[in-house]
């Protein structure tokens, strides 16, 4: 079916547009008495809510499982293919400091002023007034160029993007493998990639005491994957040889490759919340624990929720039942 053709063939799709007045998102959350108003809005029940679909739509499938791959997927791949040239084409500079390379406020700067047109590029053209609001939750995700740290404030902005390209009909229900292995896992990629280069520094760490310096939503989904598996249980993960051979697979053993290329010294002392999991009999047991925990320790905490943008895909409104 023609382009074309499809956008008016849906006159609802093209109809709901108008109904929506888009704005650009903005901080609700100023101190900590309002964490009660985001807890109650419709963006942390959609937020939630969008993280949980996904955790369900991927149990027990491998990252190399076949899976739809639509038009909108493919252009987000190729969006966060020109965020990874960009990193390639701005080397980090000389500077006295180790940590948070200056280079990546050059890098930023740069997503700055081209984050409108890359979104404008993956939705289609009676949807463009959707661009300016959606574009912001993509700039807050890739860290902060003040600070040139990177968090689970900034991976949630990733997951906000993706949710709020849901809302507006541009990924679908059939996208749900496509969103966490190629659009997320590519995310991945190209955070680690940022980390690496500009030598980022973890926002908001709770060091040795926390899941892991920079991200948390693949160990969720990471678990859900590994679900039910035949031979591979959570005591496995801190196993080396286990790791090699599977992390292609498994979004979670990903995650503990990187972590082991980037530290040194035994697993138990500096990731000792990831050593005290790989204790827990099964993986169901693991992925209801880390949803428990990320609720907890990222979603109702002040100093990341402070950062978070509303808009009108994602409402500081409450929830209207």
């Amino acid at each position: 079916m023609a382009e074309s053709e499809r956008q008016t063939g849906s006159s609802e799709e093209a109809v709901s547009p108008l109904q929506q007045s888009f704005m650009i998102p903005k901080k609700e959350i100023n101190m900590v008495s309002d964490m009660a108003k985001w807890k109650r809005s419709q963006a942390y029940a959609d937020y939630i809510g969008f993280i949980l679909t996904l955790n369900e739509g991927i149990k027990g499938k491998k990252l190399t499982c076949e899976y739809k791959v639509s038009e909108p997927v493919k252009k987000l791949v190729d969006l966060l293919n020109t965020l990874d040239r960009w990193i390639d084409e701005t080397p980090p500079v000389d500077q006295p400091s180790r940590f948070g390379n200056k280079a990546f406020r050059t890098w930023y700067a740069k997503l700055d002023q081209e984050a409108e047109n890359l979104v404008a590029e993956v939705i289609p053209k009676h949807l463009v007034e959707a661009a300016p609001e959606v574009a912001v939750y993509l700039k807050e995700s890739v860290g902060n160029s003040t600070r040139i740290d990177y968090g689970t404030g900034h991976e949630a902005a990733f997951a906000a993007f993706l949710c709020c390209l849901c809302k507006i009909g541009v990924l679908r229900v059939d996208d749900q493998l496509a969103i966490v292995f190629k659009v997320f896992n590519r995310y991945l990629e190209v955070m680690r990639k940022l980390q690496k280069t500009y030598r980022m520094e973890p926002a908001g760490s709770q060091g040795v005491w926390g899941l892991d310096d920079f991200q948390f939503l693949p160990f969720i989904w990471g678990s859900s994957q590994l679900i039910d598996h035949p031979n591979l249980e959570p005591r496995h993960f801190v196993d080396e040889r286990v790791v090699n051979e599977n992390h292609k697979d498994y979004m979670f053993l990903e995650c503990i490759l990187f972590i082991t290329e980037m530290k040194t010294g035994p697993f138990a002392e500096h990731s000792n919340q990831l050593w005290n999991i790989s204790a827990v009999p099964s993986w169901s047991k693991v992925n209801q624990g880390l949803i428990r925990m990320y609720k907890a320790e990222c979603l109702e905490k002040f100093p990341v929720i402070q950062h978070f943008k509303f808009g009108s895909l994602l409402p500081i409104q409450p929830v209207t039942s």
